[in-house]
């Protein structure tokens, strides 16, 4: 890729950014982390009240990118093959003809996933990690790019399902979009007087685009210092007295591609130990589970990665 197109993809970058704030407005850290993602080529769990723009993020990064776009509403009456598809026989010919699920789309809303019981949410967990669904014996690639955003409400509300471990650790990152300020939800009410803001989205990259830029992220130096640094970091959570369960090597990787994506949104050629430290709240978080002692404590993930950031030097 020549430097010309690399500059120009990095352009396109911001004005994908710049899209997304028209419809989410007041919320750069949470679309700044939703495109890391994209260009990472992970997935993105969304855990927040209901009404704070889960679902119109969503659908606005897919129109941004000329996607294909289905949302799956999780309920607990919802089967595997609701997602995936299946085979539907046709009395005419005699045969079975597949029909594909709504998984077979570039971006996926996976909506109120905790809803679902566990064996449709681990309907997700092959195309999540592998880029294929399975289904009924035969493996299908899914198209490029493809993305799962997933949206969830607290565990503590009625009639949901905490995922699994394994389930979380599918997960690029985990991001909390929270209420809006004062003046950003004053803006809001104006934004939306007369029209919704996500009607006049215009697509501002190609699918093309995406793929392209998501070869140049895996061509992104990484030092083998700020590589050691990334492991150090992981394997602290495995050994904290605070954590029953740490990041798993897919952490560590998730954090590595991650701070690849967000130094070639940079416009750098190298990843810098700031853009794991500014990374790795939301992208280890999700992954580790609490002792009872911390829980009774007080403690949060978010805390014992920042403390662990403050004790653990930082190559130079």
């Amino acid at each position: 890729m020549t430097q010309t197109t690399a500059a120009d993809l990095t352009q396109k970058v911001q004005s994908l950014k710049d899209n997304l704030g028209e419809v989410i407005q007041g919320k750069p850290d949470a679309i700044d982390l939703l495109v890391t993602a994209l260009l990472a080529g992970g997935s993105v769990l969304m855990e927040d009240v209901p009404g704070v723009g889960k679902t119109t993020l969503a659908k606005a990064l897919a129109r941004s990118i000329d996607a294909t776009f289905h949302r799956v509403q999780f309920t607990p009456d919802l089967l595997p093959s609701d997602i995936l598809g299946s085979s539907i026989y046709n009395p005419a010919t005699g045969a079975f003809t597949f029909r594909q699920g709504p998984i077979f789309s570039n971006v996926l809303l996976a909506d109120e996933i905790n809803r679902a019981s566990p064996r449709t949410q681990s309907a997700l967990l092959e195309a999540m990690n592998e880029m294929q669904a399975t289904i009924e014996g035969t493996s299908h690639t899914l198209p490029e790019p493809f993305l799962v955003i997933a949206t969830q409400n607290p565990v503590e509300y009625h009639g949901t399902y905490p995922l699994p471990e394994a389930q979380l650790d599918r997960f690029l990152i985990q991001l909390d979009l929270g209420y809006p300020e004062a003046d950003a939800e004053v803006g809001i009410l104006y934004a939306q007087a007369e029209s919704h803001p996500l009607e006049r989205i215009t697509a501002v990259l190609t699918r093309e685009d995406i793929v392209a830029m998501q070869r140049a992220v895996r061509k992104i130096a990484v030092e083998e210092s700020v590589s050691r640094y990334v492991v150090e970091i992981v394997r602290r959570t495995r050994e904290h007295e605070l954590l029953k369960l740490g990041v798993s090597p897919r952490g560590s990787l998730m954090l590595f591609r991650a701070a690849q994506a967000a130094a070639f949104i940079d416009s750098r050629a190298c990843v810098l130990p700031d853009n794991v430290q500014r990374l790795a709240p939301a992208v280890l978080a999700h992954r580790m589970v609490l002792t009872s002692k911390a829980k009774y404590a007080g403690a949060t993930k978010q805390e014992l990665i920042r403390e662990l950031l403050e004790d653990i030097r930082v190559p130079t």
